[in-house]
């Protein structure tokens, strides 16, 4: 047992936070040989996990995410910080970067309240803090209501259970890590797309870490990090923020990556969709077909866009 930890990784201390920290973790000791104590998992409450009552575009953005986080590894506290990947910024700062993206999980949404979209009673309530979510169900059911939605796993299925609701939304990743793959219904993302990089978890150090960037090098999963990084690229190009309803999903078959994306305006009235196949290392690709995007998109969805990404 090491008297001193090989590595210190931050993490939120959300339930799901913490999971995915202790995963990190596992994976790290098994590459390595390691106990588990040569990892040491450091909580902090994110910003984000403090203000519960209102839609995270209005209080600051991803960033309450990840703002202690990289305050502790500017100043030397931890090692790296894991991250749910769809909740990091996209603009980050260039002394951080991404060592490590974890094999991604489910990349489905969930409908927890009703068995399928066409499902859900007339003129329901829906919570959901998410514009991607709010304005595919209102695209798909306009005589739905969309009411801000926020907290963790548990806070949200109490909501639901109390009949703040009639549905919400969850992503499947997160239920299966917490061993509630029982709850609710997944939806077809031929039908329904996901927020980019769902499903993945991220591991952050300093750029110039060398120790700590050849640690975690050891759990990087190459097909997950070409996919989460081109929906990135394409949430860049468009200038997406936290605002913008953006739904999109890559997947991968060898070197070569497919990806459908679509954007709405928030009340769900209009919807562009594209398509792309390319390979794995045609970096400009998802900002072709963000421009592809955004040529073909009314104003009620481009107004939404091309301002600095979230």
């Amino acid at each position: 047992m090491p008297d001193t930890p090989y590595l210190k990784l931050g993490t939120r201390t959300s339930p799901l936070a913490m999971v995915q920290a202790q995963e990190a973790r596992a994976r790290l000791c098994a590459a390595h040989g390691w106990v588990e104590s040569a990892v040491e998992l450091v909580p902090v409450i994110a910003s984000g996990d403090k203000v519960q009552d209102r839609a995270l575009a209005e209080i600051g953005g991803k960033a309450l995410w990840t703002k202690e986080l990289d305050a502790w590894l500017a100043d030397g506290t931890i090692d790296a910080a894991v991250h749910s990947l769809k909740d990091v910024e996209t603009v980050r700062p260039e002394t951080l970067a991404i060592a490590a993206v974890l094999p991604r999980a489910d990349k489905r949404d969930r409908l927890v309240g009703a068995s399928s979209i066409a499902g859900l009673p007339q003129g329901a309530v829906v919570g959901t803090s998410a514009p991607r979510r709010a304005a595919q169900v209102l695209y798909a059911r306009p005589d739905c209501t969309v009411v801000t939605f926020r907290g963790n796993v548990a806070t949200r299925l109490a909501k639901l259970q109390a009949g703040d609701v009639d549905a919400t939304f969850l992503a499947a990743a997160g239920l299966d890590r917490l061993g509630r793959d029982d709850i609710g219904h997944a939806l077809d993302p031929a039908a329904w797309l996901p927020a980019p990089a769902q499903g993945a978890i991220a591991i952050e150090c300093r750029a110039g870490d060398s120790a700590a960037l050849g640690l975690l090098a050891a759990i990087d999963h190459a097909p997950t990090r070409a996919e989460v990084m081109a929906e990135r690229a394409l949430l860049l190009a468009l200038g997406g923020n936290c605002h913008s309803p953006i739904a999109v999903l890559c997947d991968g078959d060898g070197d070569t990556l497919t990806m459908r994306a679509a954007l709405f305006s928030p009340a769900g009235q209009t919807r562009v969709d594209g398509e792309a196949r390319f390979v794995a290392d045609d970096h400009d690709a998802p900002a072709r077909l963000a421009a592809d995007l955004l040529a073909r998109a009314p104003s009620g969805i481009t107004a939404y866009f091309a301002g600095r990404p979230a």
